[in-house]
């Protein structure tokens, strides 16, 4: 149910204050365009990020600016990107009120990365994904990190992903402690067949816990692996979003 702040001030102030994340903008139908990140997990994914002062940071997904806002406030040289223009225009705006007019926020498609303003030495992700797309690791230097909530795929609570960047130009690490419901990335929305799909494969491996799998991803493409590299698994994400 929609909150204005000028209609009921007070029911606004509980729902930002609430733990958990807030859409700001939906479609006519009712699907999420931009949120702002529970505040516990927005915490726990920059304890993850490990940044510091002077860290040049790419965000996928603005959002209302706040995480970005954090990570400014943390001295890192933060640029964001925001598919959704409105969006993008606000947390600008909401930005430099604030007091952090040197955030770079971008409008266009996060899975491109802003690859003008690479390379970074973190790149953090404020959606659920279950595809890492290249560019963010093409756009991270050797020994960056890359933090990315997973989409319920490898377990059904979903997981995040903290993947660290080689030499070689490859990323790979391992899923870490459960988050919080955090709306998909634009684009990698999963349908209830592929989610379901997903549980009853994890359900047929003895239900693993999230640390028992990790991913690499090359410039060839993405595997997901249960305790080892060398045991990929697979998962039947083709299903129509619903």
């Amino acid at each position: 149910m929609p909150i204005s702040r000028q209609k009921d001030p007070a029911a606004w102030q509980q729902a930002v204050d609430a733990d958990d994340f807030v859409l700001s903008r939906v479609t006519g139908g009712g699907a999420p365009i931009a949120s702002s990140t529970a505040r516990p997990m927005m915490a726990q994914m920059i304890a993850a990020l490990r940044v510091e002062a002077g860290m040049r940071v790419l965000e996928v997904g603005t959002g209302i600016g706040y995480n970005a806002a954090c990570l400014a406030a943390l001295g890192a040289q933060v640029v964001t990107v925001e598919i959704d223009r409105v969006a993008a225009d606000h947390a600008r705006a909401a930005l430099r009120a604030a007091g952090y007019p040197g955030v770079v926020v971008i409008t266009g498609d996060g899975e491109a990365g802003a690859p003008a303003h690479a390379p970074f030495d973190r790149v953090i992700i404020t959606a659920a994904a279950h595809t890492v797309p290249y560019a963010w690791v093409e756009q991270t230097r050797p020994g960056g990190l890359i933090v990315v909530p997973w989409a319920p795929t490898i377990h059904p609570d979903g997981a995040l992903a903290i993947l660290t960047v080689g030499d070689d130009g490859t990323a790979q690490g391992r899923f870490t402690a459960p988050r919080r419901a955090t709306p998909p990335l634009h684009g990698q929305r999963l349908s209830w067949d592929a989610v379901y799909s997903a549980y009853r494969l994890w359900r047929a491996w003895g239900e693993p816990d999230r640390s028992r799998y990790g991913v690499t991803v090359t410039p060839e493409g993405q595997d997901v692996w249960l305790d080892s590299p060398t045991h990929p698994v697979t998962f039947d994400l083709d299903a129509p979003e619903q």
